[in-house]
């Protein structure tokens, strides 16, 4: 047990899919996982551990910003022994050739906080998913045929910006923004374990276009599925 996490050790397993929303969490182990199982409920960040096709998961609630996914994600590897995490999450695109419900599989994460810096030593703004769990699921995006589209993601800290965010966005080459990755990467790198991130475009600045918070919820099932096939690989 941890500070933010209740269940025990076995209880966890050694691939975590990581959603920001606890509800998604709730709805991705009731549809897909046999035998799920409630092992954390504390702050109702809910965890659930079952199995898929055979393959042990924990799908387990991150919560919004890098300083919540930065807990969790750092207790799961460094106190649970987890091997591999996947944030499964949504995101807005800043490039035309992202469009509304794309899978995006995040190769590079660029932050603009210190967050990497305090919690694992790394002084720099871009952190890069780990290369053989980013390949895998390439790998297996490509047998699924699905249409994944990859590059450079804004781990943002505010999601109402000040100044323009497509300004922003073309100073810095970047494709989409979330505000996640950057520190569940920092994570992976400083307990020498493996992170991902796959996300579903759930907005763009460059044609308006938006989803609503139960689309996000419950219609995102091409990336859900992607990285729970990619879960039989590892």
């Amino acid at each position: 047990m941890t500070p933010h996490i209740k269940a025990n050790k076995e209880d966890i397993a050694d691939v975590v899919l990581m959603p920001g929303d606890p509800l998604r969490a709730k709805m991705i182990a009731e549809k897909y996982l046999t035998d799920a199982k409630l092992v954390n409920d504390v702050r109702n960040m809910f965890f659930y551990t079952g199995t898929y096709q055979g393959k042990r998961v924990t799908i387990a609630g991150s919560g919004m910003g890098c300083a919540s996914i930065g807990i969790y994600s750092y207790e799961l590897f460094k106190f649970y022994d987890v091997k591999n995490i996947i944030r499964i999450g949504s995101c807005g695109s800043y490039v035309a050739d992202c469009k509304v419900y794309d899978t995006f599989n995040v190769k590079t994460a660029f932050g603009e906080s210190d967050y990497a810096k305090l919690a694992a030593g790394i002084d720099s703004r871009e952190i890069d998913a780990t290369p053989a769990l980013y390949d895998v699921i390439a790998a297996t995006a490509a047998e699924l045929k699905v249409n994944l589209k990859t590059g450079r993601a804004h781990s943002s800290d505010v999601f109402y910006r000040f100044e323009d965010s497509m300004t922003f966005a073309k100073e810095h080459n970047l494709d989409v923004v979330e505000m996640e990755a950057y520190a569940l990467f920092a994570n992976a790198k400083a307990t020498n374990k493996q992170a991902a991130c796959l996300l579903t475009i759930s907005d763009s600045f460059v044609t308006g276009e938006s989803t609503s918070p139960e689309e996000r919820q419950n219609k995102f099932f091409e990336m859900i599925e992607l990285a729970l096939a990619t879960t039989l690989k590892l």
